[in-house]
């Protein structure tokens, strides 16, 4: 179930991030709030997703009334997720200071959101979106990062270009 939800999560951020930001926010909200969850010993799943999902809604919705903050929240939130989800695939997130990768990802994710609005919502929704995908699968092998490069370049695409070709064919007419 939880597979599932994270997949479907996963695609709306690929096809939609940039459009409902309110959502990634909510999505990399929800991700941060298991991570930090299951920083606590003996904590139980329940627990975890709780506060996943209380953490999640509480930046969503701050993602409606404080758009420029929350933009720059979810910079910072996709930074810190996309780095430690490389780190970890890449058989280096057991360091000793496992949030100093956390916390240079989100300064860089800060960074993009600042100078690259809305290609950096559109990557790093991608990102995210593929990330969460291939969460629920087992691709710890070439062929799962070959899958995630696919999955970031059909994001950016499908966010990117697809909707200003629409635009000009209405323009057209």
């Amino acid at each position: 179930m939880a597979d599932l939800f994270s997949v479907l999560l996963g695609i709306a951020l690929l096809v939609a991030g940039r459009r409902l930001f309110w959502l990634l926010i909510g999505v990399l909200g929800f991700v941060t709030g298991l991570q930090l969850a299951s920083l606590i010993p003996n904590i139980s799943q329940t627990t975890a997703i709780i506060v996943g999902l209380i953490i999640g809604v509480t930046f969503a919705l701050l993602a409606i009334f404080l758009q420029r903050l929350a933009v720059s929240i979810a910079g910072f939130l996709a930074g810190g997720f996309i780095l430690t989800t490389l780190a970890g695939r890449l058989g280096i997130g057991n360091v000793t200071f496992p949030w100093a990768l956390y916390i240079i990802g989100g300064i860089i994710g800060v960074i993009l959101v600042m100078l690259l609005f809305d290609w950096a919502l559109i990557v790093l929704s991608s990102i995210a979106g593929a990330a969460l995908i291939l969460r629920s699968f087992s691709t710890q092998t070439v062929a799962g990062g070959i899958i995630f490069l696919l999955l970031v370049l059909i994001g950016i695409v499908i966010q990117g270009f697809v909707p200003d070709r629409l635009r000009r064919r209405r323009i057209r007419r």
